[in-house]
């Protein structure tokens, strides 16, 4: 397990003895969840924070055959976040192993679906325009719910892509200003 865990500080030193820290609190998620890919942990210490409370922060993301979980948290002690983001993420496997358990869809793979989709050049009064950044994730077949819950766990405040198993198409949920959630299913004309 060991060997799937990166750790990483941002303005902050990664001591030998915080490596050893950081693994004992990681090691105990292999027991609970046992098709994790890759944890990476990152560390950081913001000296110019508003709050001496929200000094250090640690994030971890756990990567696995089909899902994604994140925890990030802030204190004033390295060792106080680590602890905080540790037991947040654990509340988000016991969630995501209840769901997980529960069936879903038609229990197709997403490499039996035919998709197809071709690039784009986008342009602005017959001016290319340049694309900034490229970003490629893999895509779950999942219910509207899970597209939901999977939003949640992951902390996206604005948008969640999937591939929504009811209607054999890619979506997009977002989060409307108040509170409530939109759908959007594109159509390929």
């Amino acid at each position: 397990m060991t060997q799937n865990v990166e750790i990483f500080g941002r303005d902050f030193e990664v001591t030998d003895h915080m490596r050893e820290y950081v693994t004992k609190k990681v090691s105990k998620f292999e027991r609970y969840l046992d098709t994790i890919d890759k944890i990476r942990i990152d560390l950081s210490e913001s000296k110019t924070a508003r709050s001496s409370l929200d000094r250090y922060t640690a994030q971890m993301t756990i990567n696995g055959k089909g899902f994604i979980l994140r925890s990030e948290e802030r204190a004033d002690d390295i060792r106080t976040a680590m602890d905080a983001a540790s037991e947040k993420l654990s509340r988000q496997i016991e969630r995501f192993k209840e769901k997980r358990n529960n069936p879903r869809g038609d229990g197709k793979a997403l490499s039996e679906y035919s998709s197809v989709f071709e690039p784009g050049i986008e342009m602005d009064g017959g001016v290319p325009q340049v694309i900034a950044r490229r970003k490629q994730f893999d895509l779950i077949p999942m219910a509207e719910e899970e597209a939901i819950e999977q939003m949640k766990l992951l902390g996206h405040d604005n948008f969640f892509v999937f591939y929504n198993v009811k209607v054999n198409a890619v979506n997009v949920l977002y989060k409307r200003r108040n509170g409530s959630y939109g759908l959007i299913e594109p159509r390929v004309r």
